[in-house]
């Protein structure tokens, strides 16, 4: 190319392929290599002449098309996949051509008649993520054409893609044809729960120091915890609060998305050992504000704080807090600013979720137990990074980590009864240890402490899940899911029960739901896998178990069957059974 003119240009890219090509080709050679050449001069070209586009490379299975116009190139798509489902009719379903197609908008290079660059590259990527019969487009290019073509695409989510070091965002449409996707979160807004509902969007860190954004988050996680605590109050998530955080979003609109009446925002400004909270309640129906207060205090006092603001909201609510409530909140101690900082930090890398933050939160949980032994919430962390640790195979972690979760978790509770994530992290740590029963009496103590959780739910989910109490566990996965429709988990959990249960298609939706959430999930990628593996989409199972191993080289197979507290190991041999029906070796 050095000898050649180089220019650059902006360009909407298509890249089309064909699903199973290799199968196709391998049945039957000649007939796929004629239909396949037919359909692009017969669908392809016209189709690319009429919306004003150039095809400049062709892939044997594959084609790439340029178009000026990112309108022009997202109706080609949907044209050609219209056309070839057509197209499709009267052939034999093992004989189809059938297309995944992807359209991406970006700067590109041009040598002579042939295009270079990230333009291209992406186009490429967001194929491979299309639904067979269908279109992905990137959130560039659907930010351009939303409100100018007459094609509703659905939210993919983010993807991490081979060689792309940022996060692809991808939307996705079908052809009525082929069964357009369904989504696992109902089409209509949730409807409001009976009692009041609310959901705290994060603080803004008002310090001047973007440092401290971590304190400004502690601080709403802790408030959100708190109403959680009240009985008569319905309360939306963590997750799903935090989806929220560095956008300005029209409140009327946070309401009607989580299907809650009011709406909590605020800032903090810290300074030393002193803090101050603003903090105002919207009522989402109307934007109109309810109150508005300010609270000053220092640090050792936050605990005191938090509950000034819980009472506020459920004064105004007229929320009547039980007998046991109350006298819960007679006994909130100072705290040490130092071990509450570290706390704080430790729940952030936390939710990293990953071998190197896992270390981190264990160290600063450690270190704030040194400083205040009596701090609870570390103590029922500090197990549940131990349980993390086994389960996952990070930081050395043995089944020796089951024994220390349950220590620490019984330490949580010997030092505050009333510490619901100590209950948690018991619960947890009694299902690992297969004592299912037990399991079960520790998870619902803490919904009894924490009626909104949605941990406590998916605790009880997963117990009766690992019993083989499959219908059992989707009410509560359920319930998990209406109080945190962000927690990507409760997606995977919800998809895994549906596996069990032979309901597949639903079972796909969740997990390819969770993807969206959460890209570099190896587990979820593990089951869609045996899914795939027990319903004959073979080289759709060999992708996954492929991918796997891409975002996890050290996934086990012989560890997952040990980690997973399975009461019936039957469960898990028809897992691996479907791996094995898509030939792939163990």
């Amino acid at each position: 190319m050095a000898n050649e003119s180089i220019t650059r240009r902006l360009a909407a890219i298509l890249a089309a392929d064909v699903v199973g090509y290799s199968r196709l080709m391998e049945r039957d050679e000649k007939n796929t290599y004629t239909q396949l050449m037919a359909r692009w001069k017969e669908v392809l070209e016209p189709l690319v002449a009429t919306h004003q586009g150039r095809v400049f490379k062709t892939t044997g299975d594959g084609v790439l098309v340029e178009f000026s116009s990112a309108v022009n190139a997202v109706e080609c798509a949907a044209a050609l996949q219209r056309a070839m489902t057509a197209a499709n009719r009267d052939v034999p379903a093992d004989q189809a051509i059938v297309l995944r197609v992807g359209v991406n908008m970006g700067d590109i290079m041009v040598a002579d008649s042939d295009l270079y660059g990230d333009g291209v590259n992406v186009a490429a990527r967001i194929e491979a993520l299309a639904k067979p019969g269908g279109v992905a487009i990137s959130d560039g290019v659907h930010e351009y054409v939303h409100g100018r073509i007459d094609l509703d695409f659905f939210d993919s989510g983010h993807h991490e893609v081979k060689n792309i070091e940022r996060p692809v965002h991808i939307w996705s449409w079908s052809p009525d044809e082929y069964d357009a996707p369904v989504k696992v979160v109902p089409e209509s807004p949730p409807q409001l729960p009976s009692r009041p509902s609310i959901a705290v969007l994060p603080f803004d860190n008002m310090s001047g120091d973007p440092e401290q954004g971590y304190f400004a988050d502690g601080i709403t996680e802790d408030i959100i915890t708190d109403l959680s605590k009240v009985s008569g109050l319905f309360v939306i998530a963590r997750n799903s609060s935090f989806a929220y955080k560095g956008k300005s979003p029209d409140i009327r609109q946070v309401s009607r998305d989580l299907g809650v009446r009011y709406v909590l925002e605020g800032s903090v400004r810290r300074a030393a050992n002193r803090i101050r909270i603003n903090a105002q309640m919207i009522d989402g129906t109307t934007g109109g504000h309810l109150w508005a207060e300010r609270y000053d205090r220092g640090i050792e006092d936050i605990f005191e704080v938090q509950d000034e603001v819980t009472r506020t909201i459920v004064t105004a609510l007229k929320v009547k807090l039980t007998a046991g409530e109350e006298e819960r909140r007679e006994s909130r101690n100072k705290v040490d600013p130092e071990a509450y900082d570290l706390l704080v930090r430790s729940r952030q890398a936390i939710l990293r979720f990953d071998v190197q933050s896992s270390a981190e939160a264990r160290s600063m949980l450690e270190r704030a137990i040194a400083i205040d032994p009596g701090l609870a919430a570390a103590y029922a962390s500090l197990s549940i990074v131990a349980l993390t640790d086994y389960i996952n195979r990070w930081n050395g972690g043995t089944f020796d980590n089951v024994s220390r979760a349950l220590a620490l978790a019984e330490k949580a509770i010997e030092t505050d009864e009333n510490e619901a994530h100590g209950h948690h992290a018991l619960s947890l740590a009694l299902c690992w240890a297969r004592r299912y029963d037990e399991a079960e009496v520790a998870a619902q103590r803490m919904l009894k402490l924490d009626p909104n959780s949605a941990g406590g739910h998916t605790a009880l989910g997963s117990i009766r899940d690992f019993q083989s109490k499959f219908e059992d566990a989707l009410p509560y996965y359920t319930r998990a899911h209406r109080l945190d429709p962000q927690f990507d988990l409760s997606l995977h959990f919800l998809g895994r029960t549906l596996l069990n249960l032979g309901r597949f298609d639903e079972a796909e939706i969740a997990f390819k739901r969770r993807l969206a959430l959460a890209p570099r999930s190896d587990m979820t990628r593990f089951y869609l896998a045996c899914l795939y593996g027990r319903t004959g989409r073979h080289e759709e199972a060999r992708r996954y178990w492929h991918e796997v191993f891409e975002v996890n080289p050290n996934f086990s197979i012989d560890h997952f069957k040990r980690a997973m507290p399975y009461k019936d190991p039957g469960v898990l041999g028809r897992l691996v059974d479907g791996l094995r029906e898509a030939g792939i070796s163990l």
